[in-house]
Formats: C-alpha cells, structure tokens, sequence
C-alpha cells in the first residue's frame, strides 16, 4: 500500500512539474477575426489607414506608454507614471522589454518617437502639446507640455505607438517607409502576411514579450460581409466578428458569445460648408429639419440605434448638453429658412434665379439604404438630390479634397475623451471633421477645453461647445447604431473602457489575446 501511494505521490508530482506548466502555457494555434472591409492598409505607424481597425492591425505589433482594458488604465511600455505640476509627466518604464528584432527598449526610444513625431506628424496625436521629452535615465522619462492638457493620456499616451529609434533615425519618409523594418516593434505579434488585395493579415506571437508569450499562435484578419458575418461565425470560418443587431438572440442560442458595445459610432452628414449654399448656416439648418432622424433609426437601423443630437453627443452621454436646438422633424421649417435665402418652390423643388436647388450626397454600399432614405425625405421637403455609391476609401478621400456636396460618414470615438470634439470640429484633422474655421468663438471654446484640467468646469465649456455646433451645424449629427460583437468564447473579449487608444470603439483590445 505504501509503495502504491508512493507511485501516485510520484506521479502527481511529475505531472504539477512537467505537464501541468505545459498545460497552463498551452497556445491556441489560430485565432481567426473577420470585418466587413479586410484591408485596413499596411500595419505600421505611418501606413495604416486612418480609421479605427487600421489602428488596431497595427496594435499588434506596436506599444504604447499606457494601455487600457475594460476597467481603465493599465501599464503598458510604462510601468508607472505621474503628473508633476499640470503640464509634465514622468514615466516609469519596464526594464525587461525587447524590440521583436531583439534590441533592448530604452527611455531614448520615448525621447526619440516624441521628437519624430514633430517633424513628421503622426495622424493620430497632437504633437503641438508636447514641448519636449527627456530621459532622466535609461529608464525614466519626463514629458513637459506647452500648457495643460487635459487629455494626454488618453490621447498621447495610450495612442502614440512607441517607434525604434535605431530604424527610424534614418527614415525621412515613414509614409512611404514598408520594409520588413518597419514592423519592427515591442508588441505582442510579428506580422507573417498581408495580402492587400484579399484584405487579409496574419500575425504570429513574439515569444519575446515582455507581459508574457502570449495566448494565441497565430491571429488571422479576414474579411466577410456582414450579410454572412452569423453564417461564417455558424460553420467555425471564423472565431469572432461584428454581428447586426438581428442575428444576436439565434447566436446566444447555439451559445456564442455576444457583446453589446457602447453607443460610441455616429453616423453624420459631412457637408461642404466651403461653397454656396452649404456655407450659410441657414442652408444647413434647413436640411437638418427636413430629416427624420428617429424615422432612420426605426426604419433604416431597424430599431437598432438611438438618434444624435445637433450637438454630436447622445442623449445617453454623459456630456449630453439637453439645452440646445434639437431640431425636431419640421420640413415646413426648412422652408422657411430657405425662402428666407430667396429660393422658391417651383413645383416639387425649391430653385433661386432660375436654378433649381439640385445636390449629390456620397454613400458606401454599407449605407446605401439609409442614404435613399434620406434622399426621399429631403426631396419631400424640396430639396433635388441624387447618390452616388462608392468604397469606403474614396468616399473619404473625396470629402478630405473637398470634391463633395454631401457624403454619409461613420466614425468612433464618441464614447472617449471629449477631446474628440476637436477632432471632428476643427481645422487640421482628417475627412472625419468638418475642419470648420468660420466661428471664431466655437474653435475658441475647443481650445479652451482641452486645457482645462477641472472635470466640472470642463463639462460647462464642453456644454457650450455643443450649443454653438447646434447653431452652426457644420456637420448634421444623424444618430449611434447599436454594436454587437460575436465570438466562440474561447477568449476572454471585451469593449475597452473608454475606448482603444483615443476611443476606437471594437472588442478587439490586444490583451485578450496576450493573457
């Protein structure tokens, strides 16, 4: 009996210290997401492309200073920090970290991704803010602002991917910069593939991480439509993916878990205030009352959604500001303002000198239903509009030059910092903002805000901001969508708290597939 129990006290032993550690740090080989789109443009800082999963493909690759996870906050490269004064910040950073060509990580990589970014903008950060960097140590390093800013964190520190800087000391042109080099990064992956055409990625985990090797193999990005996003999901051709509102209770059914998102994704109007009559606020006052934004939720969303005030925010935000011009569904008011402008009805249209009021709107095949629908209320109303469909990318591209009437635009980051505001408000931003500069007090409440370091008297100013967009609508807020992410529940995968980085609003954060 003793020598049996011997044997099993062996045996339970060989197991704890061989297989079991074997066990724990088992990988899953493949782990494959989809979207809609595929190709989100090469995964380097420089060459992604300028929306939310363009940033996340290269997440993977690239780290920040600070991340965050579903509850706030964590270290990433950092592993500490603190605020000294209101305008520096000083940053702890982990000794054990390796570029994925095996050089060490030091506090001249932080110094140096700051500088560069001077020179050569990063799309995604305000260098503007940053005075300089230094490194007080190999491993510590302090950051002095021009003047407070609110968000830094949210919007440098956990955005600014950190570059090597013995590779790109030497690159004057990162844009054009897609050598193998320029993926070097600290991340958790190493990209193996890219397949433009195809719209797909594969990833593999960098052994050498410095949280850990991670818990997937190998990531794959593929894309599928949405029509066969539950399908795909249905036959294991994918393991996560955005699913429409329609399919999530069949999916909970066969077990498949769902996410519901944060109301973080307006759709809006990008108009080209820049030329008549789109440059009088009147004209857009107009358009906005002739749409029935609650008809394109109940009708075009399927229910799935919650309308968008003329202020950009939600009514379920907390920077919701309640006291302005919601601009209820009133045709007969835009009318008025219209005739105010001289126009007249002549027959179904209003024209003015003879000239009927015709405009081109630009939609993408993802909103093609919604834009008909707002072309039929707008035609109700007097106004001559046709479509024109087109990708996503040259949508964008045409509202960035300014070759546009109208266009329907999606974008996140509603749900992060109010920095976002700035973003998509003011000048020197993306084709994602109005890049509005023709009131001077609304870009001077913008400034304002993002200094001030005060959350309540912050709120008030974010508040006024919202009532002179109302005023001005240089852009006309539609409504947030519902989200739904899918997966196998093999990983533990979530809506980042605020947002990735400067608020992208997909349950894709990296740490669900570290540990």
């Amino acid at each position: 009996m003793k020598d049996q129990y011997k044997q099993l006290l062996g045996l339970s032993i060989f197991l704890l210290l061989f297989i079991g550690p074997a066990l724990s740090v088992e990988q899953i080989p493949v782990y494959t997401i989809a979207d809609s789109t595929g190709d989100w443009g090469f995964p380097s800082p420089y060459s992604h492309y300028s929306r939310g999963p363009g940033y996340i493909m290269m997440s993977l690759i690239f780290d920040t200073l600070v991340w965050k996870n579903q509850s706030g906050y964590v270290p990433a490269l950092a592993d500490s920090w603190q605020i000294e004064g209101d305008s520096a910040y000083i940053f702890n950073l982990k000794k054990n970290v390796t570029w994925n060509d095996g050089e060490k990580f030091t506090a001249k990589d932080v110094t140096f991704t700051l500088d560069y970014i001077k020179q050569h903008p990063y799309q995604w950060v305000n260098s503007g803010t940053i005075k300089d960097a230094e490194a007080l140590d190999d491993y510590t390093v302090k950051v002095n602002l021009n003047s407070p800013y609110a968000p830094f964190l949210d919007m440098v520190a956990c955005t600014l991917p950190i570059l090597p800087e013995h590779i790109y000391k030497s690159v004057s042109n990162p844009a054009e910069f897609q050598d193998d080099d320029a993926l070097v990064g600290t991340g958790p992956y190493k990209l193996v593939n890219y397949d433009k055409a195809q719209g797909t990625y594969l990833y593999e985990a960098y052994d050498g991480y410095y949280l850990g090797t991670p818990k997937v193999k190998q990531l794959k990005s593929v894309k599928i439509s949405e029509e066969m996003a539950a399908a795909a999901l249905e036959k294991g051709d994918v393991d996560a993916i955005s699913v429409p509102g329609d399919v999530v209770e069949n999916l909970k059914k066969e077990n498949f878990t769902v996410l519901e998102g944060p109301r973080d994704g307006i759709t809006k109007i990008m108009v080209n205030h820049k030329k008549e009559p789109f440059s009088d606020m009147r004209f857009r006052q107009a358009l906005y009352y002739a749409i029935d934004r609650q008809a394109l939720v109940d009708n075009g969303l399927r229910g799935y959604g919650i309308i968008a005030s003329a202020g950009l925010y939600a009514p379920d935000s907390e920077w919701y500001n309640p006291d302005i011009e919601q601009y209820g569904y009133d045709p007969s008011k835009a009318g008025d303002l219209l005739e105010q402008m001289g126009y007249a009805k002549d027959g179904q249209y209003f024209s003015k000198d003879g000239k009927p009021l015709e405009m081109e709107m630009l939609v993408t095949s993802a909103n093609e239903r919604v834009g008909e629908m707002i072309r039929q209320q707008l035609e109700t109303a007097g106004f001559k509009v046709s479509l024109r469909s087109m990708d996503s990318k040259t949508l964008d591209s045409l509202v960035g030059e300014w070759q546009f009437d109208l266009a329907l635009n999606y974008h996140g980051g509603m749900g992060g910092d109010p920095e976002i505001l700035n973003r998509i408000i003011g000048e020197g931003y993306t084709f994602n903002s109005a890049r509005y500069s023709a009131d001077q007090k609304l870009n001077d409440l913008l400034s304002q805000e993002v200094s001030e370091t005060d959350t309540a008297k912050r709120k008030e100013l974010v508040d006024e901001v919202q009532a002179v967009h109302a005023q001005d609508l240089p852009a006309l807020p539609l409504y947030y969508s519902n989200s739904y992410f899918a997966h196998d529940g093999e990983l533990n995968m979530y809506y980042t708290r605020q947002g990735i980085a400067n608020g992208i609003p997909i349950a894709e954060n990296k740490l669900s597939f570290v540990k």
